[in-house]
C-alpha cells in the first residue's frame, strides 16, 4: 500500500491490521487506554493521526548508524597512497601466482610466461611494501615533530635555547666591562 492509499484510510493502516484484537486494546473499550502491544503500532497511529492519539508524540528517531570517533589518526596521503599501490600490486600478485599454479596443473603453455611474471610481480609486490614503509618514515622525519608542551623533543630545545641565551648574556657582559676577562687580560 503507497503512501497516498495510507494518508486517504489511516483506519485501515497495515501496522494496526497485523495486529491480533486481542492483543491491542483499542480507544474507547475497556477503560479507553491509548496501549498497544507492539510499539510499532503505538508510533504509526501517532504518525497517522496525530490529533487524536498523542499530538506531538513522535516516533523515536534511529539513525542508520551512529559515528564513532576514530581509534587511531587517518594515515598521511602520502602513505595512504603508497598504502593502496602496495595493496593493489599485492593482490595482481597474488592472482597471477593462483592463475600459473593452476596452469602448472593443467599442463597449458602459458604455464612459463605465469611463472616468469609471478616472480617479477612478487619483486614489485616486495618493493612497494618497502616503499610503504620508507614513506612513512620520510613523512614522521619532516611532519612528525610533536609540538605538545609535554613532549620531551621541546623540553630539550628550550633547556638548549636557554643555555645559549646565557652563554651569549655572560659574552656580552665581558665584553662590556674592560679589565674583566679571561686571566686578567685586557682586550686593548
Amino acid at each position: 500500500m503507497g503512501t497516498a492509499e495510507r494518508r486517504e484510510a489511516p483506519e485501515k493502516s497495515v501496522a494496526v491490521r497485523s495486529a491480533p484484537a486481542r492483543d491491542r486494546k483499542v480507544p474507547g473499550q475497556a477503560g479507553g487506554t491509548h496501549e498497544y502491544a507492539d510499539e510499532r503500532t503505538r508510533e504509526y497511529a501517532a504518525r497517522e493521526r496525530p490529533g487524536r492519539y498523542g499530538e506531538g508524540v513522535r516516533p523515536a528517531y534511529r539513525p542508520l548508524w551512529v559515528e564513532e570517533p576514530a581509534r587511531r589518526r587517518r594515515l598521511p596521503d602520502p602513505v595512504r597512497t603508497s598504502a593502496v599501490r602496495a595493496v593493489l600490486l599485492i593482490s595482481v600478485t597474488l592472482i597471477q601466482a593462483m592463475v600459473a599454479f593452476l596452469c602448472t596443473m593443467a599442463g597449458s603453455w602459458l604455464a612459463f610466461p605465469m611463472v616468469i611474471s609471478s616472480v617479477v610481480s612478487t619483486v614489485v609486490a616486495t618493493w612497494s611494501v618497502v616503499d610503504v614503509w620508507v614513506t612513512r618514515q620520510v613523512w614522521n622525519q619532516r611532519y612528525g615533530v610533536v609540538s605538545e608542551p609535554s613532549s620531551t623533543a621541546r623540553s630539550l630545545r628550550r633547556e638548549r635555547r636557554a643555555a645559549r641565551r646565557r652563554e651569549r648574556a655572560a659574552r656580552r657582559d665581558q665584553e662590556r666591562i674592560p679589565g674583566r676577562g679571561a686571566a686578567g687580560l685586557s682586550h686593548s
